[in-house]
């Protein structure tokens, strides 16, 4: 659960003084989306991105449309597909696909000086460690948010819904000054940021809510109102939820009952889609094996079945981009 600050003020004020410099490594609708309100708030940002999306923020800039908070237009944005052209950064906002993150962390290399914080911002239920493996321990926390949010176009952006939060930590739990001190920078810069000293107990909180969410939509092809309303899917969905209940409790994490999850997954608006839909609906890759794949793979692990999730992966695997039989 996020906490109120309980570390010293000072060594906090420290870290908060020096920060300014920040690196987006993927740019798209996560990482495009906070880095736009940071360089909005007057932050040094690099968007590091490829393809269509970084040709138009190279020529236009980017826009975000945000759901119920004003538009965000920066005619001109510090964009590429080079970190070394960027070079040592603060912090480093790493927003990535996950199946993109070994690839992606072995190019942030020129990102890092002494003192660089790296903040992944991406789904699934080991990324630290899987980034730690690449880089090194020591710059990287973990974190999650919570958003929906996608490239409309190139150079635009857009968030729907009010889900729109980022909680970050240290890996190992426990308060430090240098999360307190990027919290404190994505607070002022209008970011809403909280910082948690049980970091585990949030990566699984919001997978539980994920995972069977873009599980159940990416199966029927249906955004959450239609899933949620109808008996058959709200049934699957409900079934995605147990399942990863009954995994979360084997690994130590206390997770609300199916029904209390619906009742928060009611809230959001009918026509909010994960990102697992918007990538089948595109044809891009899917996190398939972030998603769906580790529930069942962890299940094996466990010795515990999760019929419901081994169905819909072998589903979807061959609907992957690159992996259709």
């Amino acid at each position: 659960m996020p906490v109120q600050s309980r570390v010293d003020a000072g060594r906090r004020e420290q870290y908060v003084h020096r920060m300014n410099s920040v690196a987006v490594m993927g740019a798209g609708g996560v990482g495009g989306h906070y880095g736009a309100v940071l360089a909005q708030a007057g932050r040094k940002v690099a968007f590091i991105a490829r393809g269509a999306h970084l040709a138009a923020m190279r020529s236009s800039g980017l826009t975000v449309e945000r759901d119920g908070l004003p538009t965000i237009v920066l005619p001109e944005v510090v964009a590429t597909d080079d970190p070394a052209a960027v070079g040592p950064v603060d912090l480093v906002l790493f927003t990535p696909k996950a199946f993109d993150l070994e690839v992606a962390a072995e190019q942030i290399a020129p990102l890092l000086g002494p003192g660089s914080a790296v903040l992944p911002l991406l789904n699934g239920i080991d990324i630290a460690d899987r980034l730690a493996a690449v880089i090194g321990r020591e710059p990287v926390l973990a974190g999650i948010c919570q958003i929906s949010s996608n490239i409309a176009r190139p150079g635009l952006i857009r968030q729907v819904g009010p889900l729109n939060r980022i909680v970050l930590g240290e890996v190992e739990g426990g308060l430090s000054p240098r999360a307190e001190a990027i919290g404190h920078f994505l607070r002022e810069a209008g970011i809403r940021a909280e910082v948690s000293e049980r970091m585990k107990d949030e990566v699984w909180k919001k997978f539980y809510f994920l995972d069977p969410m873009a599980s159940a939509c990416a199966l029927t092809g249906a955004a959450i109102g239609p899933v949620r309303e109808d008996p058959d899917t709200r049934a699957l969905l409900l079934a995605c939820l147990e399942e990863v209940r009954g995994l979360g409790e084997a690994e130590g994490v206390s997770l609300p009952t199916p029904a209390e999850a619906i009742t928060a997954l009611e809230r959001l608006p009918a026509d909010v889609k994960p990102s697992l839909l918007h990538a089948l609906e595109r044809g891009a890759p899917l996190e398939i094996d972030i998603l769906p794949g580790a529930v069942v793979r962890l299940g094996r692990r466990r010795g515990i079945p999760t019929p419901t999730h081994a169905l819909i992966y072998a589903a979807l695997k061959f609907k992957a981009s690159g992996r259709r039989p």
